[in-house]
């Protein structure tokens, strides 16, 4: 059962204090919009700077998957981890301090030199991130207790995510370097972060207990082991390191399992998974990560080596995916009481699919306009997902654990991301043809976001 903060009656989890005005809930919203969108953009940036960092990094082909997937793995890590510290401990406080390590491992990752270093400062935007991201729905819902206000706020929430990828990618392709680039998204999340200790109200749902810190130790290890084995895969999938690496993985996530039946105070409620709608916003997430993200992360990059365009440019063509996955995720809350999440889901992993089999053959055929059609469409399936995946996130769980499911689904979005990554990129470079092994990696999406759409909607929910 959960317990409630001493300060807080009993029947008044969600109501309003004195304090939590309309202004301050607007107030609330913006400022975790705005630190999501900073997320999002520290995230996607290195999309169109991916073959000058690798250049400054030195880094070989087989190792450019770290580049990317070192925050998508920090943050599949630590999502459960930070969304049931949030709860149990504070929204507020673990979303200031996420947001103020984010500005400071961004900064840092400037000065970055090598590779592994690199990859290191990446993980722990990542961690910084899952703390960032968990908390900041928990701090919504609390903001909106009511399901209008929450409808709404949850859809600015969404929009923000596509907007961050929007943007990301167009300021670190117009500034003169990447590393300037990370300086001033640093730079960004310490201001939002500042402005954060003022204009936020603390909120939380304690369950009593110890933090689950074995839990935490061996979920993240599984994570760190399944992602490593995935990147070194696309060298040989019958390496000795790659197996080994796939049957630890196995055996931590059962540990963990194991650990999260015994303890009081589990980072997941592992009866969520008898609920058919946290198991459709799971799969939800898992399969955005795996075909959207996996392969949107890594397109910009192949289209500089295949079409020769510069990282601005790559940047602009992209905002027309991105940009209207923004407004698209703005009007989602309109279609609610006509479209449940789950179709409005499946409706996004179907465009998605079309838009990854339109893309075919656009790598080989020399011209970048070949690919507006794609990107316009996947735009539009990336629009409802965003806008879509937080409002059934939230939905999924109790009210009072919020944070929680708000990790959860980012976790599984998360390790389908690192996945989806590792996948695309073997696929696109292991054919011996560019342009042969693009159209592979885009029909492999295209499959992966059709099962998307039917794993969101097989779950029934009990009459």
């Amino acid at each position: 059962m959960t317990r409630l903060d001493s300060a807080t009656p009993p029947t008044a989890v969600h109501a309003r204090s004195p304090r939590d005005t309309p202004a301050r809930a607007r107030a609330t919203l913006a400022l975790t919009s705005a630190a999501t969108a900073v997320a999002l953009m520290t995230y996607t940036a290195p999309m169109v700077t991916l073959p000058d960092t690798a250049s400054a990094l030195h880094t070989p082909l087989s190792a450019q998957a770290w580049l990317l997937n070192g925050t998508p793995l920090g943050l599949a890590a630590l999502l459960l981890v930070a969304g049931s510290l949030a709860d149990d401990y504070g929204r507020r406080r673990v979303f200031l301090a996420g947001t103020l390590a984010l500005g400071l491992t961004t900064a840092l990752g400037a000065f970055t030199t090598s590779t592994w270093q690199f990859t290191l400062a990446r993980i722990a935007q990542g961690a910084a991130c899952a703390a960032l991201l968990a908390s900041a729905l928990g701090l919504i819902v609390h903001a909106f207790p009511s399901p209008r206000g929450r409808l709404h706020a949850t859809g600015v929430w969404g929009a923000f995510v596509s907007g961050g990828i929007a943007v990301g990618p167009l300021l670190a392709g117009a500034l003169p370097n990447w590393r300037i680039g990370y300086g001033v998204l640093g730079a960004a999340a310490l201001v939002v972060a500042a402005l954060g200790t003022r204009a936020l109200t603390e909120s939380r749902a304690p369950r009593g207990g110890r933090p689950d810190v074995l839990g935490a130790l061996t979920f993240g290890l599984a994570l760190v082991a399944l992602v490593a084995a995935l990147t070194l895969g696309r060298d040989g999938w019958l390496r000795a390191p790659v197996g080994l690496l796939l049957g630890a993985a196995v055996a931590l996530v059962a540990v963990f399992v194991a650990v999260e039946h015994r303890t009081g105070t589990p980072m997941i409620d592992l009866g969520l998974l008898r609920r058919p709608r946290f198991l459709a916003s799971s799969a939800g997430g898992l399969f955005t990560g795996l075909a959207v993200i996996g392969m949107f992360s890594f397109l910009p990059a192949l289209l500089q080596q295949a079409l020769r365009l510069s990282p601005l440019a790559t940047a602009w063509l992209f905002l027309l995916w991105s940009g209207l996955s923004f407004a698209v995720a703005l009007q989602v809350k309109h279609l609610a009481g006509r479209v449940a999440p789950r179709t409005q889901l499946a409706l996004g992993f179907a465009l998605h699919a079309v838009a990854t089999v339109t893309m075919l053959g656009a790598i080989g055929s020399g011209t970048w306009t070949r690919l507006l059609p794609g990107l316009i469409i996947g735009g539009l399936g990336s629009g409802l997902l965003n806008g879509a995946l937080p409002l059934l996130a939230v939905e999924s769980v109790p009210p009072e654990r919020a944070a929680m499911g708000s990790g959860a689904q980012q976790t599984f979005r998360y390790i389908g991301s690192c996945a989806g990554v590792a996948l695309t990129i073997a696929l696109a470079t292991s054919a011996g043809d560019m342009a042969r092994g693009a159209n592979i990696a885009l029909l492999v999406s295209a499959g992966l976001a059709a099962a998307g759409a039917v794993a969101v909607l097989a779950p029934r929910d009990r009459a």
